[in-house]
């Protein structure tokens, strides 16, 4: 499948490379010595990657099966396999579910949730044959802190994010026999171009074409504009996110003799949040237990 060379030295395949996290991740790897192939859907992006020493290829998530695995055999042929993984491609898509029309919805899907599929389905043999040969592959998908809570004006966004979380737990279970890691990488607010939207020269961040009167004044409303207001200030450096991620799932530096977990939150944010999801769900859960119980047939054991 691909040549017979030596993996002790991580061989990563980073999609969405052209900026934030995929870029950062791609540098941190390279400044490592790893090899890199950095990915985007027009490598004209990938120039400063390129005179870092990262090989770079054109790679759209939402090709066709036959595409994508045309690439991803390129890709491994490049450095003699693939070892680690970095699913990194991925914007949002700001409007009130009513605002959105269906090739919107069906455009953010494709990219953050089928993407993503996508590039698992194309990559496991490759890993598998990296877990073969004695390394330890990990492929790393991006959910986020909306993975754990959602909002008006960015649902649709946050329920992509809600299924490649629990994707990747799934994938977990499926890849684990073969010596596969999988890894949920959960930002909170980090400082990235992700929030720049297209008038401000960004294409992470889309709005739909559709806004109605009707939500003014609402809480779709008023995500929006604190959307608008945060850019630039989110708490996260995307630099030390690379630096923790890489650690983690090459079980170097800050993750230095711990397994790699099935999902990983950054940001002081994202754990307040996910810390505030889990005491509401407990909560919400004892309110109604009589009510969720009753529906029990008779002799169940609980």
């Amino acid at each position: 499948m691909s040549n017979p060379t030596s993996l002790s030295n991580p061989i990563w395949l980073i999609t969405g490379a052209s900026s934030g996290f995929g870029k950062s991740i791609a540098r941190e790897a390279l400044s490592r010595g790893h090899r890199v192939i950095a990915t985007a859907r027009s490598t004209s992006r990938l120039s400063a990657l390129q005179s870092l020493g990262a090989s770079v290829l054109a790679l759209d998530v939402t090709s066709s099966e036959s595409d994508l695995a045309t690439v991803i055999r390129e890709a491994a042929s490049i450095y003699g396999g693939v070892s680690h993984v970095a699913n990194c491609a991925g914007y949002i898509l700001e409007g009130a579910v009513e605002e959105t029309t269906e090739k919107e919805v069906h455009d953010v899907f494709s990219t953050n949730v089928f993407g993503t599929v996508n590039v698992a389905r194309a990559v496991v043999p490759y890993l598998r044959e990296a877990a073969d040969r004695g390394g330890k592959p990990v492929m790393a998908t991006f959910g986020s802190m909306m993975s754990w809570w959602s909002s008006a004006a960015v649902s649709l966004y946050c329920s992509t994010k809600f299924a490649v979380s629990g994707l990747t737990e799934g994938l977990y279970e499926e890849w684990k026999p073969f010596g596969i890691s999988v890894c949920c990488v959960e930002p909170g607010a980090t400082r990235t171009e992700f929030l720049s939207n297209r008038a401000e020269g960004g294409d992470h961040r889309i709005k739909t074409a559709k806004q109605l009167d009707v939500y003014q004044g609402t809480t779709a409303a008023s995500m929006r504009e604190a959307t608008d207001a945060y850019n630039g200030k989110q708490p996260g450096d995307v630099d030390r996110c690379a630096k923790a991620i890489v650690d983690v799932l090459t079980r170097e530096g800050l993750s230095k003799g711990k397994e790699i977990p099935m999902r990983l939150a950054l940001g002081s944010d994202c754990l307040a949040t996910v810390r505030a999801k889990c005491e509401s769900t407990l909560k919400l859960v004892e309110e109604w237990e009589e009510v969720t119980a009753y529906v029990d047939g008779e002799g169940a054991k609980h």
